[in-house]
Parts: structure tokens; C-alpha cells; sequence
């Protein structure tokens, strides 16, 4: 009886001190740039993640969120976070090829069923090597835009040859790659720019998600869809070393405690139902088409994708990974969550 007594006390004890220190930090405001805009599903799922946080900090840690470019270009964000400009920043890795090539995995095409539990499998899997390939920076949480695909303006690209000579606006550094492949050629442009290279005629068709094509105002500039699933492209959050250091260890076990792989899930639901939910949305507009393709025109698309997975593993080897084993850890937590494709 006395050890059990004894035991409750310094329970008791150990939680009124926990709970004060907590109370007791200093507090702090971060500033959150991401470059989608505001209507975007993203932003309430980090504006969700962000209220958790001060909750959990008992109101001592705040996120100011800046949406839509507000402190700097999309394809900056990695080097904003990691000098400072922003605290937490959103980055889309493949914007920057050769820089992550360990994650350059993820955007190879035919890997990902679905985005929800493949955002928590691609995050358990990246949090391996993340200290390593991005140690300019604290990493926070990877998670997958739902599988994308062609949108195009003037000409149905349904095999790999008819995107030779096409101009195409790349999702990110391996889908520009397989431009290159396939004999089309390159328009780079962040999200938000893409609408008016394809007005314009700049660019004749863009890999996007479903969903974007709408939030995007592409689908007022595009008219034939291809309705197979090609790839999924990263998102990144990550956090200035700096910042994160200087907070107390129990504001650092807040934030710890909200990069996890259940975090990348629940940051990438919202965005994934409203990718899926716009292949149903552009259907129904008039003048659209969206078609399928054959099972032997996919083993086309497969076979010239697989220069892809030898480049990549190119890469890796240079950067002194091993590339089978990580392509196989991949392949393993995604068949874990049933989301491998």
C-alpha cells in the first residue's frame, strides 16, 4: 500500500511540474510560408496542424501562416527555410533536380495507388535518410498529392510518342525528365504560374492532379484529359535548424510530435479527396474530353518510363546510397498501407 501511494504521489508530482514548465516557456511566433493559395486545401490542413501545435504548446508556440507566394517564389522555399526568411516552409523537392535525389524515388511514375496512407508510408520511409539529404534544415513531414496526370490543350496524348514535340509544363525534376524522354520539350512553372503559359500557348499541356486543374483555372484552358494514374508528386515541410534549436525541449517535443507519419496523413487527406473529387467536376464541364487508355497502351507507358528508375539510381549511387535497397524500403512501406500501385 505504501509503494502504491508513494507511487501515485510522485506521479502526481512529476505532472505538476511537467505541466508548469510547459507553461513557462517563452513564447514564440513562426512564420509558415507556403505558396499555394489560400483556397487550396492545404492551407486549412496547415492552418488544423498549426492550431494543434499551439495546443499542445499550451498556447506558447504560434504559426503565422503565408500563403500563396506572400514571402517568396515556390521554387525558393527549401533556401528560405534554411536561412531564415521563413521558419516552417513548404517545398516541393522535385522542383530542385539532383538536390534530393534519395527522395527523387517518390516521383518515379506506377509507385503510388493513393495518396492518404502513401503520404504516412512515404514520410515513415524518407525520415531514414532526411538527416542526411536535407541536413540544412530540421525535417518535418513529407506527404503525396493525389496520382496526376496529362491535361493538354489542343492534341490527346494517350501513348508515349504523342508527347514527342509537345511543350509541356512538368510537375517536377523526374517528370521533366521523361519529357525529355518521350521527345517533348520542357516549360517549367510553379503551380500558380502554369494557367497562363498555357493561355498563352507557351506551353501546349501540363501534368497536374485532378483536383488543381480546376483550383488552378486549368481546366478553362485545357481539353483533353488522360484518365490513368501516371505519378504523385512530394510535398515537404521543413523547419530553420536555428529556430527549432532555440526552442525549449518541451516546445521541441511539441513539434516533434507533430512531424510524424499520421501527421502526413492527416495534413494530406483534404487535398487528396479534393484531387479526386475533380475528375468528376472537369467530366461534367462541356467541351471536355477525358478518356482511358488500353492495358497494353499502359505496358508502353511503364516500359518507357523505366530509363527513369535506372537514372535515379544513378544518382543515388553518386551520392553514396544504396539505390535497391532504398527503392525496396520504399516499395515495403507503401505495401505495408496497402498504397503501393
Amino acid at each position: 500500500m505504501k509503494r502504491s501511494i508513494f507511487s501515485a504521489t510522485t506521479a502526481l508530482l512529476a505532472a505538476a511540474l511537467a505541466g508548469p514548465a510547459l507553461a513557462q516557456d517563452k513564447p514564440v511566433e513562426l512564420r509558415f510560408s507556403h505558396w499555394v493559395p489560400p483556397g487550396h486545401p492545404m492551407h486549412p490542413a496547415v492552418e488544423a496542424w498549426a492550431e494543434s501545435i499551439k495546443k499542445a504548446s499550451n498556447g506558447t508556440i504560434t504559426i503565422k501562416i503565408y500563403p500563396a507566394q506572400q514571402l517568396g517564389k515556390a521554387f525558393d522555399h527549401y533556401n528560405m527555410a534554411k536561412d531564415g526568411i521563413a521558419d516552417f516552409a513548404h517545398v516541393n523537392p522535385g522542383y530542385e533536380p539532383g538536390r534530393f535525389p534519395i527522395m527523387g524515388a517518390s516521383e518515379l511514375p506506377f509507385i503510388f495507388a493513393n495518396s492518404k496512407a502513401g503520404s504516412a508510408g512515404v514520410d515513415a520511409w524518407y525520415r531514414k535518410y532526411a538527416d542526411k539529404e536535407m541536413k540544412d534544415v530540421k525535417y518535418c513531414v513529407t506527404f503525396m498529392h493525389d496520382p496526376a496526370t496529362f491535361h493538354t490543350t489542343n492534341k490527346k496524348v494517350t501513348t508515349p510518342g504523342d508527347v514527342k514535340g509537345m511543350k509541356i509544363r512538368p510537375a517536377n525534376a523526374t517528370i521533366s525528365r521523361f519529357i525529355s524522354l518521350l521527345g517533348g520539350t520542357n516549360v517549367p512553372a510553379s503551380a500558380p504560374e502554369s494557367r497562363d503559359l498555357l493561355e498563352k500557348g507557351v506551353a501546349e499541356g501540363i501534368t497536374f492532379p485532378w483536383g488543381s486543374v480546376v483550383l488552378f483555372g486549368i481546366d478553362k484552358v485545357t481539353k483533353y484529359h488522360l484518365d490513368s494514374a501516371l505519378y504523385a508528386t512530394e510535398q515537404t515541410f521543413v523547419m530553420n535548424k536555428d529556430r527549432y534549436n532555440a526552442l525549449s525541449p518541451a516546445q521541441r517535443k511539441v513539434i516533434d510530435d507533430h512531424c510524424t507519419p499520421e501527421w502526413a496523413e492527416k495534413i494530406a487527406t483534404p487535398w487528396a479527396d479534393m484531387e479526386s473529387a475533380g475528375r468528376d467536376k472537369i467530366k461534367a464541364q462541356a467541351g471536355k474530353e477525358v478518356y482511358t487508355i488500353t492495358p497494353a497502351q499502359l505496358a508502353e507507358w511503364r516500359k518507357a518510363a523505366e530509363p527513369l528508375k535506372a537514372e535515379w539510381e544513378a544518382q543515388v549511387k553518386k551520392a553514396g546510397g544504396d539505390p535497391a535497397a532504398i527503392y525496396k524500403d520504399l516499395q515495403d512501406e507503401l505495401k505495408k498501407r496497402n498504397a503501393l500501385y
